[in-house]
């Protein structure tokens, strides 16, 4: 880090360097094609991921499949480092988020919302797989965003029953886990079935995790992991959030449908069509928040990485950072000044209001008003794959000087929290977090500084 903190106090542009240099040094750590490269060595026909070795020569086809917002430079990677040995392939991203590639095909396609082209490459990756037999390896490509890039709805589903499905999920304030309970028992791909078509296939996935302790199962709804979750636990979700009747009737007649046993359930652990899948975690939040620590502890600051489970409600999880701010800056601990508290996560936000934002942004809208007044705590919420919710901000920076700055403009902040439209409320100050698309995803990162 360039940067060195004051004694005592910072002005905006300090704020929104350190913000830039900390979440640089995230991203560099989880860069998908560096990420690749780390787990993946090719000497002659030896190919090596993680722990295990392939040799090349035993496979009639090696293909390339996948979906997510960092999969096109992972897949530009692996091109670059199999180079002939690779067959093809095609992998789903989300529009914009791309990388040059020339044998493995990029399908650019709508997120959150998945739309026409996510079914349509959806379909053409299954076909892909569905050819592959014992001599063939192909390699699945995963990373955050996959759950709605690869869909391919159940027998009886149509796209605008899971798109109406991902809307009302997204706004009830419920978990990614719980969120992808109900998609993989609405998919034909999730929960392991794209294991269970490529099947006999040997598969390797190599994934980017964007969930909160890097459950594979959760991943992307776990296209080639075994699924412990069931029809009666996705129904439940629908249940506990008062969804059912809110949700499409062929929704919930194929969820009843598995409940009563009419319908198979997604492949489970212990099912022989996992013995020829490898699934390994190539870089997650835990990397990017230990990497953005070393960058604050090189930049002066005492810092202390809290944790990368963080998780609730927006509003509620920045209840517990401007009190951990105010801790520090009323009796010096748990660090002394200038003081850099680091956490990774995903909060959810219930959203009751028709403004616009993302959970980052509502985060560090309530944070600067518990922070009120204290010129010395800036609080920054981001979101790593440069989007927030349906913004083009990747989060924002609230400090102690906001509100009185928002006063100055007539804003109420209270009154933008209720209608949740945070994003208004930053565009007005100028405190907007704005990267473009990042190609990567790691959930989100948390800054606390007091110095």
């Amino acid at each position: 880090m360039i940067i060195t903190p004051p004694p005592r106090g910072y002005d905006r542009q300090f704020r929104q360097e350190i913000a830039h240099h900390l979440l640089q040094a995230a991203l560099r750590a989880v860069d998908p094609k560096e990420t690749i490269r780390r787990y993946v060595r090719l000497r002659g026909h030896d190919l090596k991921i993680g722990e295990r070795a392939y040799d090349l020569h035993q496979y009639r086809r090696i293909m390339v499949v996948g979906a997510g917002k960092a999969t096109a430079p992972m897949a530009q990677a692996l091109e670059e480092m199999l180079g002939d040995w690779l067959s093809g392939g095609i992998i789903n991203v989300k529009y914009g988020y791309i990388a040059p590639t020339s044998k493995i095909e990029l399908n650019e396609a709508g997120h959150p919302i998945p739309d026409e082209k996510g079914v349509a490459g959806t379909k053409c990756i299954a076909d892909l797989v569905r050819s592959a037999g014992r001599d063939d390896l192909v390699i699945c490509l995963l990373s955050g965003g996959g759950s709605a890039l690869l869909t391919l709805p159940s027998e009886g589903i149509s796209l605008a029953d899971k798109q109406r499905l991902t809307e009302l999920l997204l706004r009830s304030g419920a978990t990614i886990n719980e969120i992808n309970t109900v998609r993989k028992h609405l998919s034909q791909l999730k929960g392991g079935g794209l294991a269970s078509l490529a099947y006999p296939a040997q598969v390797i996935s190599l994934i980017l995790s964007d969930v909160i302790g890097n459950s594979l199962d959760v991943i992307a709804s776990g296209p080639t992991v075994a699924d412990p979750t069931t029809f009666q636990e996705a129904y439940a979700v629908l249940e506990a959030y008062k969804l059912v009747d809110e949700v499409s009737r062929p929704v919930v007649a194929h969820l009843l449908a598995g409940c009563r046993g009419l319908t198979p359930d997604t492949p489970k652990p212990g099912d022989a069509i996992f013995t020829r899948v490898y699934n390994l975690v190539i870089g997650g939040n835990d990397s990017a928040a230990r990497a953005a620590m070393k960058e604050a502890i090189d930049g002066g600051f005492n810092t202390l990485l809290l944790s990368t489970y963080v998780e609730g409600e927006a509003r509620e999880v920045a209840n517990v950072f401007a009190a951990i701010a105010k801790e520090i800056h009323f009796s010096g601990g748990p660090l002394a000044r200038p003081a850099c508290v680091i956490a990774g996560g995903e909060t959810t936000v219930t959203v009751k209001g028709d403004g616009l934002g993302g959970r980052n942004q509502e985060l560090a809208l309530a944070a600067a008003i518990k922070i009120d007044g204290l010129e010395d705590v800036t609080i920054i919420s981001v979101a790593t794959d440069g989007t927030d919710g349906p913004t083009d901000a990747s989060g924002a920076i609230a400090d102690g000087t906001t509100l009185r700055r928002a006063r100055g403009l007539g804003l109420k902040a209270v009154d933008y929290l209720v209608n949740n439209d945070s994003y208004h409320f930053f565009q007005r100050l100028g405190d907007l977090i704005i990267t473009g698309p990042t190609n990567t995803n790691v959930n989100d990162l948390i800054f606390v500084f007091v110095v």
